[in-house]
């Protein structure tokens, strides 16, 4: 009995239980129903295109493969898994490089690629070959990438590894393409602030905030990709992780010594297994090992260390020939960045000097305001003698003396005449308004 209702108590009904996932297999084909009644199959829900987005997030790309030794470019269509696989990649680092996704540069050192995004440029280094990604929006700048490495690969005259040509060439085109646009900023921002500064007007004024806008959105990609340069340069082992043809050396290199050393010691084992045999007396355990053996180990000792200190050695020359490679393009990117904080400081001194003469406009009208009012109040004072001889008083003496009016409206405008000026000496003393 107890065990019984334990059972209905913890294990749920099998028709509740399969019953939601039937609907769900019904409406997979029409899409999947986002709604709040469970037994609607998703009828009254959202559609949403679940195939379009694993086809958009996770198909195949098309790259631009340019090989290290010919130089030849051809177009391949790889998937994301492949590469993660091939290269050692995690996902996010080919995130980065996704189109349909807008992140700023980045320059990524890994045990066997660089990976970069340099503006306009997404592209895999490895030290035999450069996968470029093809994008609509950038096929002409994939396109003069992909030139300008083969020439570089063909007129090569120095010994400078292929992943640096692939990396200069990238840092180049988006070092150019950054200070083209400030320049072309720069020819439509000077000649509207002039014309700001000489007449104002509204139109110039929104004008001149979208310029702005541009301005600070690229501010942020020249500052981002001086960034990433500056982290590097600052950073050897990111710099030595960059090396990959080296490395690659050193992996076949040790490939080598290892298939020798077998060969040495499967040799050596047999010799001294045969010469084991042939001899007829016995052999004492506490005997030294045979010369051969002592004499190889001691070889192949010395040739470790003399590898390891070979290696550092070039390893420090060439993060010193990186650096060098990486500062050319950091004062490059400096000098942009200089150049847009130079136009946004001009813009700002616009945006004051425009304060100023509207500040300028307040204060006259503030000035033009008081003294109206001041005249206001001196008017005001004759239209009230004005209005005392305007009743019809029949006894009033004033009104029998010859040319009393004509005297009370001499002696009533020098008044306010006197009053005026009064109150203009004193707004002067004050220094309400310099007049």
């Amino acid at each position: 009995m107890d065990q019984d209702i334990k059972q209905r108590l913890l294990l749920p009904p099998r028709v509740a239980a399969n019953g939601p996932h039937r609907r769900g297999k019904s409406a997979a084909p029409g899409g999947v129903g986002v709604g709040g009644g469970g037994g609607g199959g998703g009828g009254g829900g959202m559609a949403i295109d679940v195939h379009g987005l694993k086809k958009r997030g996770g198909g195949r790309r098309s790259w631009v493969r340019v090989d290290a030794a010919t130089g030849a470019s051809e177009a391949v269509e790889v998937a994301k898994p492949a590469l993660m696989r091939r290269l050692d990649l995690p996902a996010r680092d080919l995130r980065l490089l996704d189109p349909l996704f807008v992140y700023p540069s980045a320059i990524l050192g890994r045990e066997r690629a660089v990976v970069c995004n340099l503006e306009r440029i997404r592209c895999i280094i490895t030290a035999d070959e450069a996968l470029v990604l093809r994008d609509q929006d950038a096929e002409g700048a994939v396109r003069m990438y992909v030139d300008e490495l083969q020439r570089r690969l063909v007129d090569r005259a120095d010994d400078l590894p292929f992943e640096f040509i692939a990396l200069e060439v990238a840092l180049e085109a988006a070092c150019s393409f950054l200070d083209a646009q400030a320049v072309e900023l720069e020819a439509e921002a000077y000649p509207l602030l002039d014309e700001l500064t000489a007449k104002i007007s509204t139109l110039d004024l929104e004008r001149a905030r979208r310029l702005k806008s541009k301005l600070v959105a690229l501010t942020r990609r020249v500052q981002k990709v001086r960034d990433e340069i500056e982290q590097l340069m600052d950073d050897d082992g990111d710099m030595a992780e960059m090396y990959l043809t080296e490395k690659k050396m050193r992996m076949e290199a040790s490939l080598l010594d290892q298939q020798g050393l077998q060969g040495i010691g499967n040799n050596v084992f047999g010799s001294s297994f045969s010469a084991q045999v042939s001899l007829s007396a016995p052999v004492s355990p506490a005997s030294s090992p045979p010369a051969s053996w002592r004499l190889e180990k001691q070889f192949s000792f010395a040739r470790s260390r003399h590898d390891s200190f070979k290696s550092s050695e070039s390893s420090q020359y060439n993060i010193e020939e990186l650096e060098m490679l990486l500062e050319a393009y950091f004062v490059v990117i400096d000098y942009t960045l200089n150049k847009l904080t130079s136009l946004k400081e001009y813009i700002d001194d616009t945006e004051d000097f425009i304060n100023i003469q509207l500040d300028n406009v307040r204060n006259q009208l503030i000035q033009f305001e008081l003294l109206l009012t001041t005249a206001t109040f001196v008017v005001a004072i004759f239209g009230v003698v004005s209005g005392v001889f305007g009743m019809n008083f029949e006894q009033m003496d004033v009104l029998k003396v010859p040319h009393a009016f004509e005297w009370t409206l001499i002696i009533t405008g020098v008044s306010g005449a006197v009053i005026f000026a009064c109150l203009l000496w004193y707004f002067k003393k004050r220094r309400f308004f310099p007049l």
